[in-house]
């Protein structure tokens, strides 16, 4: 039923029964010419006619929350008799309404209009009325209303209302045949005989009335052909399912990944489903009605899905009461906590496209992929085999695991392993004796075994996690999984990460700027970027940023070695980040020796991270490891030159600037210690105060590439279509 609300609850079965019921009158308000409201008419043949507006179709999934019908994937529905599937080409709604007890049956195709109306369906005379523009007699609309719309009208007052409405039509109709019954008569006295001749030009006749004009602009039909997905024979169901989500949830790129990447696949026409949990509140998230009961560690627990539709996007957020209030301490909690959350995640998450009816149908299993990323999730696809396509469901859905981070295991004794419901021919799945942890339950790894595909964040990482020195443990399974392996590097959101439409830079002295502006552009973020964090406005003083988690695999320690020397080389110095308490307090005695040089932010400040990267000369990435990194490209992106560790992603995405071919983006070390980063640091100063035509040239070419999702997306369809085809 469709309530006041919206809320939809799915039928038991194709073929139930539902009742279309809107309970507030007051919407067909809507209707007619009510300014910045546009009128979509659904044609109906010579039977009936059916209007229907932006808030109705956004309910019935046919249109996104802007207004325009959705491309990604379209409904069959209807009042009476549910018909779940999916169209192709052309959105269609096929409505079933009933006037004087005669059932009228009603296929309507949506054109591509702005549609801004609520639902009324009528003659097809009516229809034709009020969308050429005549005004309707706003005390009939509300009876019009009940009559199509109401379960509770009674038939003889709807036949009175509708008498009523034919009456007022009729009577317009009977006033413009009157008024044309007058202009030839006229005539026919100025001497034209019957009024078929033309008048003289002398005769001058008074401008008719201008009608009155819609307020709206309808816009030219859709073409007869629609263009073809990018994916074209590709596209697929694909669900990506991580323990964080931005902007709602984000401990590092993870999150950004998960907020990133679903946007570009459903640009490439695949219909694309997130599934991540309810840690709070969100208002975008819409409570479905759906619940569904599983068993989860030997208990039987109850998940919510609340649902929102957001850039061709399904955004299903699991609710559970183990996720609320965690959405400052995602990973919080003692192991047997930890484990549950990620097990119910797993869990709904497979669930999800049988039950959620994101635009009022779910995805079902067909033609269907899974994206579980990192541990979190790494019992999503042992789950999808062990308990779902060896009982002969699922069939034709594969899964594909993400590797971000291989030294997050998910390790435990091997006595966890019971509450998890893991039939005893996968335990072996989970055993794992290595030299680290010795005999002991690994969760990666059985998702690492049960995954029909394994892609990593880097070309690198993905050759650094088959080594003993990378793989963490796992580098002999990696090896022996290597058909299956794949290196995709991280892209980034461009619409959020761009000089050009910076939001954090519209302020405080901040500038937007693109490549063709660069110098002056970075000048003015760099002066308003001393300004606000209280450092002297020196224009000559190369600045140097860091952005990170401060722990040792992000190479803070290194800077802090160096610091003295980057002092004492004139330099300004600004650090935003938080993690090891040690290291925190370093950022706070860095600042406090050298004021007037340095600024050490505990903590994080998205809009900081944004000025940082636009104000600064250099970006600092001295990591350990570095599966892919996000904050190189997103500096590379602002004009920012990367002093990076050639490690992981950070190899595959900055080359090393050369003097004699004048190429490079950035500068590069091979060794994690103080000297090779001091080396690599102290060129890239060089050429900033003595060649700046040179640095410049390193800033532009980094600006050049093409570091969207877009690309990357198209390389995981690659690894979606080769695990489809994969038995």
């Amino acid at each position: 039923m469709f309530g006041g609300t919206g809320a939809y609850v799915p039928p038991a079965g194709a073929g139930a029964d539902m009742t279309l019921r809107l309970k507030e009158p007051a919407h067909v308000m809507d209707l007619g010419l009510v300014p910045h409201r546009g009128l979509a008419v659904l044609d109906s043949g010579n039977a009936g006619c059916t209007l229907i507006t932006a808030p109705f179709a956004a309910r019935l999934g046919l249109v996104d929350a802007s207004g325009w019908p959705r491309q990604a994937h379209v409904r069959t529905m209807s009042v009476h008799g549910v018909v779940a599937g999916a169209m192709e080409k052309i959105p269609q709604m096929t409505l079933t309404y009933e006037i004087k007890g005669k059932k009228m049956h009603i296929t309507a195709g949506v054109t591509k209009a702005r549609l801004g109306c609520d639902l009324l369906i009528c003659h097809k005379e009516i229809a034709e009325f009020i969308s050429a523009g005549f005004k309707f007699d706003p005390q009939h609309r509300t009876g019009a209303w009940q009559i199509c719309c109401s379960a509770d009208e009674s038939s003889a007052d709807a036949d009175g209302n509708l008498q009523l409405l034919h009456d007022s039509l009729k009577k317009q109709v009977e006033e413009r045949k009157r008024l044309h019954q007058e202009l030839m008569e006229k005539l026919k006295h100025q001497g034209f005989g019957d009024g078929s001749q033309a008048p003289p030009a002398q005769l001058s006749f008074p401008p008719p009335p201008q009608p009155a004009q819609p307020a709206y602009e309808p816009e030219p039909p859709p073409s007869q052909h629609e263009p073809e997905p990018l994916a074209g024979p590709n596209v697929m169901n694909v669900v990506m399912v991580g323990a964080e989500c931005a902007p709602w949830s984000k401990t590092g790129g993870l999150g950004d990944v998960m907020g990133a990447l679903p946007k570009a696949l459903a640009r490439r026409g695949h219909r694309t489903m997130v599934v991540a949990p309810r840690y709070s509140n969100y208002a975008e998230g819409w409570e479905t009605g759906v619940r569904v009961s599983m068993r989860v560690m030997s208990t039987n627990v109850e998940v919510g899905y609340f649902h929102g539709y957001i850039d061709g996007v399904d955004y299903v957020f699991v609710d559970h009461p183990c996720y609320h209030g965690r959405q400052d301490n995602i990973y919080g909690g003692d192991r047997h906590e930890i484990l549950f959350r990620c097990a119910l995640l797993s869990k709904a998450a497979l669930e999800a496209p049988w039950h959620v009816p994101c635009g009022g149908v779910p995805y079902g299993d067909s033609n269907l992929a899974f994206i579980a990323n990192d541990w979190h999730t790494a019992l999503l696809p042992l789950y999808l085999q062990a308990h779902y396509r060896d009982y002969g469901k699922m069939t034709y859905a594969r899964s594909v695991f993400v590797v971000h981070n291989i030294a997050h295991q998910g390790r435990g004794p091997m006595a966890e392993l019971a509450p998890l419901e893991v039939p005893s021919a996968y335990s072996h799945f989970f055993r794992l004796d290595d030299p680290i942890g010795g005999m002991h339950m690994n969760v990666m790894k059985a998702g690492l075994m049960a995954a029909h595909r394994v892609v990593a964040v880097s070309h690198g990482y993905a050759w650094e996690c088959q080594t003993a020195e990378g793989g963490w443990g796992l580098d002999s399974v990696l090896r022996e999984g290597a058909w299956k392996l794949r290196g995709i590097v991280n892209g980034i959101d461009t619409r959020e990460w761009s000089p050009e439409a910076d939001v954090h830079l519209r302020s405080n002295g901040y500038a937007n700027y693109s490549a063709a502006s660069l110098r002056d552009g970075k000048a003015r973020c760099k002066a308003a970027l001393q300004r606000e964090l209280g450092l002297p406005e020196r224009p000559d003083a190369p600045l140097l940023g860091f952005i990170g988690r401060l722990d040792y695999q992000k190479g803070v320690d290194l800077i802090r070695d160096n610091f003295q020397w980057i002092m004492d080389e004139g330099c300004q110095l600004v650090l935003l980040g938080t993690g090891r308490a040690d290291l925190e307090n370093s950022l706070r005695e860095m600042e406090s020796s050298r004021h007037e040089q340095c600024r050490g932010w505990v903590g994080f400040n998205v809009g900081m991270a944004h000025r940082i990267t636009a104000g600064c000369d250099i970006l600092l990435m001295p990591s350990r490891f570095e599966p892919c990194g996000l904050n190189q490209l997103y500096a590379m992106a602002y004009g920012t030159v990367p002093v990076v560790h050639a490690v992981g992603g950070l190899r595959d995405t900055v080359t090393p600037f050369d003097p004699h071919s004048n190429s490079g983006t950035g500068w590069t070390f091979d060794w994690a210690d103080s000297g090779a980063f001091r080396g690599a640091l102290g060129n890239a100063l060089y050429t900033y105060r003595d060649y700046r035509r040179e640095f410049e040239g390193v800033q532009q070419r980094g600006m050049a590439q093409d570091l969207s999702w877009d690309h990357a997306a198209e390389l995981y369809e690659e690894v979606l279509v080769a695990a489809k085809y994969q038995w």
